[in-house]
């Protein structure tokens, strides 16, 4: 009963901006529901070819086009609750019996409000809206009650995220073929999911294409178990049959899946290894004492002017390290000619083509909107939420540095890994 009386007072407390009161808001949205009816009736009005109550002119019997507009008959109204961006009301929709050609009828229906409407499509776009900003379902509520009045639950949010997924599949089916794509960035991100009643940790494994002009723009997010040459070969042959042509340049994480899975379908595209992940690996092979040299070193080498200074400064880190830590000097040598492939380009590209930067980016708003929901419904849930963030606006992407410059040839010969 303690509980029960406690529920009770939460629920008729007044809050702060509870009792905000606006005669604008409150006059507008008393005019809603006549607004919408007057909308239904003029609607059945043309319909039927005449106001309500109005009958059938003796004059029109021998008129054809006249006698074809008289189509039906009215026969009273239902209730409908509509919820909008004006809160909720209670509206009364005509109803109306139409003849057709075979002698029958058949029920009159609203274009303007569709059969079991419940809310209007303005009202689900900022449900959607707000839970894409990275307000959780049990939130929106909350976040939205000034607006609808506190008529938005839960549920309510999972059923307009739902409505999603018609576009979210549309998406994945679309062709390729016309897409320009000339650079094709690869990498994935773990998130962690609901799955069989756990949580569970999946990785997306996201593809980013570079168009001629340069902008960037989205081309596959699939969530996997791992990132398995396997996985990333199924992501890569969708592409493929959906139409996307061999790009001219790739870029990757240096991950053994990824690169296994390249090979066998684009082995002779000109492949840069991320050098960023790469330092990353370097500093795993030295001790924490060491992290800044190697650090300094490494830069001073992936950051130089020219390919010539850079070939001169990666000799001086191999024999440098192979001295003072041979782990880290092996780390290198193993990433070959693939760490500096983008010395092969313009240097305008340069800063785009030496890192998955761009889809790093990608993974850091991605963990800033899921971070109000530890755990995501479904595996399916997280793809279609990091499409959906690109698809709403809610991300944006700019073209990459040294986009004008795109059309150039890659230089043929590659950096002298020579020690």
């Amino acid at each position: 009963m303690k509980s029960l009386a406690l529920q009770s007072e939460a629920e008729t407390a007044v809050h702060l901006l509870d009792d905000w009161f606006d005669p604008i808001e409150a006059g507008l949205r008393d005019r809603v529901r006549e607004l919408i009816q007057a909308m239904i009736e003029s609607e059945l009005e043309a319909a039927l070819s005449r106001p309500r109550y109005a009958r059938r002119p003796k004059e029109a019997s021998d008129n054809a086009d006249v006698a074809r507009g008289v189509t039906g008959h009215r026969h009273g109204h239902r209730s409908r609750s509509l919820l909008g961006t004006f809160g909720r009301v209670e509206i009364a929709v005509p109803r109306a019996r139409l003849a057709t050609a075979e002698g029958k009828t058949t029920e009159w229906k609203s274009t303007a409000l569709r059969a079991y409407q419940r809310r209007t499509k303005q009202a689900d776009s900022l449900i959607a809206g707000a839970y894409l900003a990275g307000t959780n379902t049990r939130r929106v509520r909350r976040a939205l009650s000034a607006v609808f009045g506190g008529a938005v639950s839960k549920d309510t949010v999972s059923r307009v995220w739902r409505k999603v997924k018609g576009d979210w599949d549309a998406w994945n089916a679309r062709s390729l073929a016309e897409e320009p794509i000339i650079r094709v960035i690869l990498d994935g991100t773990v998130v962690r999911v609901r799955l069989d009643r756990k949580a569970t940790s999946v990785v997306l494994l996201v593809v980013l294409g570079v168009r001629q002009d340069g902008q960037k723009v989205l081309l596959a997010v699939k969530n996997m178990g791992g990132e398995t040459s396997e996985g990333w070969r199924a992501v890569l042959d969708d592409l493929v049959r959906r139409g996307l042509r061999k790009p001219e340049f790739l870029i990757v994480d240096g991950g053994s899946g990824l690169e296994q899975a390249l090979a066998v379908l684009w082995g002779d595209v000109p492949t840069q290894r991320c050098t960023v992940h790469k330092h990353r690996n370097l500093l795993a092979h030295a001790p924490q004492r060491l992290h800044e040299e190697v650090s300094a070193d490494y830069n001073d080498m992936i950051y130089a002017a020219s390919a010539a200074e850079i070939e001169e400064r990666r000799r001086a880190f191999i024999r440098k390290w192979r001295l003072k830590c041979k782990a880290v000097a092996d780390s290198l040598e193993e990433a070959g000619d693939r760490l500096f492939t983008f010395t092969r380009l313009p240097l305008s590209q340069w800063k785009s083509a030496r890192t998955t930067n761009a889809i790093e980016r990608l993974h850091e708003e991605f963990k800033r909107r899921i971070k109000t929901q530890t755990v995501l419904p479904s595996a399916e849930t997280a793809a279609m939420l990091f499409w959906a963030l690109l698809a709403a606006g809610q991300i944006a992407m700019r073209k990459v540095d040294g986009w004008q410059t795109l059309n150039q040839k890659l230089a043929d010969k590659p950096i002298d890994l020579a020690a």
